[in-house]
């Protein structure tokens, strides 16, 4: 069965309390230290003059091609499609792949979970109170068309991301006062004081853009033409809907920086893009693409045993995931008003029997989520401990009194497909919501029929929702399925044309200002956000600050354990599965580290990953005949 990518968006949110690796013994008088990285509570694991990252093989030949589908998604980009090279703004599908054309402030570490270290800064100074960051730019930091890559254009595309940026971007640039080159090696950025926790690390990966590129382009709009980046790729060839191409930059300047020694080591990247599942399964048993993780249980337990597997020219592993996996489900669209009880969402959610559909569907193969903190120690458990209670208490008597006990579970059924136990409580629970049964159906307080779209954009997901539908209708409630193209589906969720949709939250270790995006009353009234569900909660509102400001792990963890009791109080979703590793099938042509760092797999948002971190095995790949990237599909 199908699995949205676990890493369902781009960039959001590393995390923490912004601080750095000041040496010991620094007198004050001296002011700022200048240091080489910077990470949420202050701990690093490379010093200074560290070479390269642990995980990395420096010796990784370069060379030959890696080829995929999308299995992430950021901003205004689809797993189906795409018609432009701006994947930074709301208009247009974006295409994938497009930050490998440029360069950031610092990188990502891959085995920690949020430190970062200096890329087209060498170094940054903190003020005192944390709300001024001076970079200073590496000279030999270049454009692809050689010109310099200054302080100056690293302002304008903080500015200009703030301004006119996609809608999640703006949220999470709202502390951001703004960006000032001093000159050309000087960049400072403030921000706002009492600001969220990891907007610093935030501004720090966000992708440069040159000044002069833009000053005769407007910024906002969808363009095919080839923006000048400044990373270790640009692109080549690409044919709208079907292919995009990345090409390494052969003298690249960044290319023996410390946060690049062995990674990007393909001279092409290709992502290949699909309609349909099954065909995309097809285009990978024909050797179209080389490498895919697979989201679906049907395919990975039932068609893996093509002639390529047989005889060991593709590999399979699974990778065990140990990072935070998030929330996959069904979100309900708490601003039409026949979803605004809790007892009706409550109700649906006893509709869906997630042990048969396991069973039946998906080959037993996933695990029930019960938590948007799925897969971390920030998941709430039991009773709330005296430090969560310290943070619930304001709010007793504005939330549901379940806030302060036992954290709501989804109902386990016993497996039939249609448990009468659940159908019961479901039928119960809408008579307490008004809903009345007339001629066999469920009737608004409005006098209107209570109906429910479910909207997808994947044909795979029809099965999944097959008992769950014939549940809903047996309660009298008219629940249909419609299927639409990737465009409308993204169009509709963004301005929230939707009654029922299906989303996966994606946390970091760390998470920070990226749960503004997705608890807050601001990403619910802010279209493109990804609070689909339209959940708005001063006391989620509340609690989000708190996380943000956390200055320990543990203070996040306790504030992240009681928004997650009041979100779930709140019957906002149903949720779905998720799967506790990676599955990962690819033509024996490549070599990768022998320990893929934890933080890494598929892990684009922070430019590490397999495409990054793998290599073309030279004893395995034949260029002329093993990459069929130009076949028609």
């Amino acid at each position: 069965m199908a699995q949205l990518s676990r890493r369902h968006v781009l960039a959001l949110g590393a995390g923490g309390v912004l601080g750095a690796a000041l040496p010991r013994g620094a007198a004050a008088s001296e002011g700022p230290a200048e240091v080489h990285g910077i990470s949420a509570f202050g701990d690093l694991k490379y010093p200074a003059d560290f070479h390269h990252f642990d995980y990395v093989n420096v010796d990784a030949p370069k060379g030959g091609a890696f080829s995929l589908i999308p299995s992430s998604r950021g901003y205004n980009q689809s797993y189906f499609t795409f018609n432009s090279l701006n994947a930074f703004v709301l208009k247009g599908e974006g295409a994938q792949g497009m930050d490998l054309t440029f360069a950031t402030l610092m990188a990502h570490a891959g085995d920690e979970p949020d430190a970062m270290y200096g890329f087209a800064a060498k170094s940054v100074q903190i003020s005192p109170d944390k709300l001024a960051y001076r970079f200073t730019m590496r000279p030999e930091a270049t454009f692809h068309d050689g010109s310099k890559l200054s302080a100056h254009d690293v302002a304008f595309s903080i500015n200009v991301l703030k301004e006119k940026g996609h809608p999640l971007i703006q949220i999470q640039m709202r502390d951001v006062r703004g960006a000032e080159a001093l000159d050309d090696a000087t960049l400072v950025v403030t921000f706002a004081e009492k600001r969220a926790r990891d907007v610093p690390l935030y501004v720090a990966g966000l992708p440069i853009f040159s000044k002069a590129y833009y000053a005769s382009r407007p910024f906002e709009e969808t363009s095919t033409d080839t923006p000048l980046g400044s990373g270790p790729y640009k692109v080549g060839k690409f044919e709208i809907n079907r292919f995009i191409e990345f090409e390494r930059v052969k003298d690249w300047w960044g290319a023996d920086l410390p946060v690049c020694r062995g990674s990007n080591n393909f001279d092409v990247i290709r992502y290949e893009f699909y309609r349909d599942r099954d065909v995309a399964f097809e285009g990978f048993t024909g050797k179209n693409y080389l490498y895919r993780e697979e989201f679906t249980s049907r395919i990975w337990a039932t068609r893996y045993d093509f002639p390529a597997i047989q005889d060991g020219r593709v590999k399979r592993e699974q990778v065990p995931d140990q990072t935070p996996s998030g929330g996959q489900g069904w979100f309900l669209n708490t601003r039409r008003d026949k979803f605004g009880d809790p007892k009706v969402r409550e109700a649906i959610n006893c509709a869906f029997d997630f042990e048969w559909t396991n069973k039946t569907i998906m080959y037993g193969a996933y695990a029930r989520t019960v938590s948007p903190f799925q897969n971390s120690d920030l998941v709430a458990t039991g009773v709330p401990s005296p430090e969560e209670l310290k943070l619930l208490e304001p709010f007793r008597g504005q939330v549901p009194d379940e806030v302060f006990g036992e954290p709501y579970l989804p109902p386990v059924s016993d497996g039939s497909g249609q448990d009468r136990a659940l159908l019961r409580k479901a039928q119960q629970l809408l008579q307490e919501a008004k809903l009345t049964a007339r001629d066999g159906k469920r009737i608004l307080p409005n006098g209107e029929v209570f109906a429910i779209e479910f909207l997808i954009d994947e044909a795979s997901f029809q099965p999944h929702h097959g008992s769950f539908l014939k549940n809903l209708n047996t309660l009298g409630i008219e629940a249909n399925l419609r299927l639409v193209d990737a465009v409308q589906y993204r169009a509709r969720l963004e301005s929230f044309d939707f009654d029922v949709g299906i989303q996966r939250l994606t946390m970091s270790a760390t998470p920070g200002d990226s749960l503004r995006t997705y608890f807050t009353s601001q990403a619910a009234a802010t279209k493109g956000s990804y609070n689909l569900a339209g959940a708005a909660s001063p006391a989620m509102d509340a609690l989000v600050e708190k996380a943000m400001a956390a200055e320990t792990r543990s203070d996040l963890t306790f504030a992240c354990r009681a928004l997650d009791r009041v979100f779930r109080a709140g019957r906002y979703w149903v949720p779905q599965w998720y799967n506790t590793s990676h599955r990962l099938a690819y033509w024996d042509v490549f070599g990768h580290p022998k320990d893929l760092p934890r933080y890494a797999l598929n892990d684009y948002s922070s430019g590490v990953g397999e495409r990054t971190l793998w290599w073309s095995d030279p004893a395995k790949f034949d260029h002329k005949s093993d990459h069929k990237s130009d076949q028609a599909k």
